[in-house]
């Protein structure tokens, strides 16, 4: 029975990506070695990270002020490590919170300067992403989530400022264009848009660093991976290895651009079921609907269960909802094909049939 993987992440990928990766782990590019055991110093594996660097740039067509690295620790650890790269202790940054990852980044940030959290929808549960909210002029920058992948919110606009926006799209990261010029950093863990978990991309323009005071550790200034690239120390050579392949397939599907229509499409399928389908309903505000992750739960409760046994006997893995959210949670990233959606949009209906 084919398994139909709408995990949160670590998520699916596609499939030409595993035959790859695992022919790799056996023997990279016929040199006899496994990619696992290939020192990182060693001509293939510099193509590879000099292809995914160039990958990362093309696919998002970045000016030649903006800088590429790659480092460990996931999108947790940009949290701080954001704010101690630009933020000097005297100095503001706007936070906007709108779910659990976006308020462990303002937590963090607080450790390195004075935080002003503008706006929050912390009042319905995360539900919307806020609109209505003052930017401080003189702050340093202001930070966003683009995609809460808990809640199922994204964000679909951004705000009018003149001030550098610092983003975290770990869960929405070249699933769509964005305006490239208005960001002053980007980062995201690799694991469920962009390739496996264990690498996180940064995404820095040159202006954002050589500004604070404070004494840096050298493994965390951003400065060090970029001079370095990326391989100051040993890298986590396989989970780049996978970027480089993801990035390909998303390259070959249109890029960033083509990945965007593909996505409005699959979201629009299985939303206009939500909607349409008596039994169901969605959890977020319509306008601010993730086209990663689609939050839905039942209007009758206790009907959850027997829908969730149909859906596992059919392949379905990976759709029951955050805790926090409960109901189900179909998350539908970039290598999600239209056909698993329709799967699911099927069972919706055969489950309306027999329950309705």
């Amino acid at each position: 029975m084919k398994i139909h993987n709408f995990s949160a992440g670590p998520s699916i990928m596609p499939q030409e990506v595993f035959e790859q990766a695992s022919q790799a782990a056996l023997n990279f590019n016929d040199n006899g070695l496994s990619l696992l055991e290939m020192s990182h110093r060693s001509k293939p594996f510099q193509e590879v990270m000099d292809e995914t660097h160039y990958l990362v740039r093309e696919l998002f067509n970045l000016p030649d002020d903006y800088q590429v690295t790659f480092v460990t620790g996931g999108a947790s650890t940009q949290f701080f490590q954001v704010p101690m790269n630009l933020l000097n202790d005297n100095e503001k940054a706007v936070y906007i919170d709108t779910g659990v990852w976006a308020n462990k980044a303002a937590k963090e940030a607080k450790n390195f300067g004075e935080i002003d959290v503008a706006a929050s929808s912390k009042d319905k549960n995360y539900s919307y992403i806020p609109k209505d909210y003052t930017i401080d002029p003189k702050a340093r920058y202001i930070h966003l989530t683009s995609n809460n992948t808990i809640y199922g919110t994204q964000q679909h606009w951004w705000p009018e400022t003149d001030l550098p926006i610092v983003c975290d799209m770990s869960s929405d990261i070249f699933s769509r264009e964005v305006p490239i010029e208005r960001f002053g950093l980007i980062y995201a863990g690799a694991q469920k848009n962009m390739g496996a978990a264990g690498v996180t991309l940064v995404i820095v323009r040159k202006d954002m660093l050589s500004h604070v005071s404070r004494v840096m550790p050298t493994m965390l200034d951003y400065r060090t991976h970029i001079d370095n690239g990326s391989m100051y120390n040993t890298p986590p050579v396989f989970p780049i290895y996978i970027s480089m392949l993801v990035m390909r397939w998303i390259k070959k599907m249109g890029g960033v651009k083509g990945m965007e229509v593909i996505n409005e499409a699959k979201a629009k399928i299985l939303y206009d079921e939500i909607d349409r389908n008596p039994l169901f309903k969605g959890t977020t505000a319509m306008e601010d609907r993730s086209r990663m992750n689609v939050c839905f739960v039942m209007e009758d409760p206790t009907k959850e269960e027997a829908f969730m046994n149909l859906t596992k006997a059919n392949g379905i893995s990976g759709i029951k909802g955050h805790r926090s959210v409960g109901g189900f949670r179909a998350s539908i990233y970039n290598a999600m094909p239209q056909s698993s959606i329709q799967v699911l949009v099927d069972l919706m209906q055969e489950f309306e049939r027999t329950n309705g």
